[in-house]
């Protein structure tokens, strides 16, 4: 059976990453999320198991002190746990699936540790489209704003870690470039643009 993908895809908020992903899982079959797990409680509308697997604090910490079968990666954001289990992503690779995460630069750097994934950066045209794109919302407070421009500076400084660079700037060629990234991954490996093994009778 063919190695299944795993690909890490970060980028700054405000960047447009959630709009391409979705665009992009719904023109290629065979691609999931890897549902992480999280210490926090569910918010309305949010169903375990799909949105994230939702533990207690001592679960987590058991998970996560299981290497090599605990998580490839994860932090503590705002008192709360979140971490990608290594068992997740080994299910959806042996069921014939490549698979997404949608980590910061840290996770990232941490799954490099621990495997050997295809790593994305999605960076928007300029700092100040990003200003542009986050005041735009609506929804930020003037010190939301500033925080996040300067969490985007240091984020973007670790583009040459990654192995591609994806600038949205346009939405329909973003969608299109993390597009022909997988389909070429997939090739290297001698598998269709959909992702099925090719074998040949000799």
């Amino acid at each position: 059976m063919s190695k299944r993908l795993l690909l890490v895809l970060s980028a700054p908020s405000g960047c447009g990453k959630t709009t391409i992903v979705n665009r992009v899982m719904k023109s290629l079959p065979g691609l999931v999320f890897s549902v992480s797990h999280t210490t926090r409680l569910p918010r309305p509308g949010e169903i375990d198991g799909v949105h994230y697997h939702f533990v207690a604090p001592g679960v987590f910490t058991q998970l996560r002190d299981g290497q090599p079968t605990g998580f490839l990666e994860w932090a503590e954001v705002h008192g709360n746990l979140y971490g990608t289990s290594v068992k997740e992503v080994q299910r959806h690779q042996r069921a014939g699936r490549d698979v997404m995460l949608d980590i910061d630069v840290q996770g990232a750097a941490q799954v490099r540790a621990h495997a050997n994934p295809i790593t994305i950066f999605i960076a928007p045209p300029s700092l100040t489209e990003l200003e542009r794109r986050l005041r735009g919302r609506g929804t930020e407070s003037e010190a939301t704003v500033a925080v996040r421009l300067a969490n985007a500076c240091k984020e973007l400084a670790c583009i040459p870690a990654y192995d591609y660079l994806i600038i949205n700037d346009r939405l329909d060629e973003a969608v299109e470039s993390l597009r022909s990234i997988i389909i070429a991954e997939r090739s290297r490996q001698r598998r269709t643009p959909a992702g099925q093994a090719m074998h040949w009778g000799t």
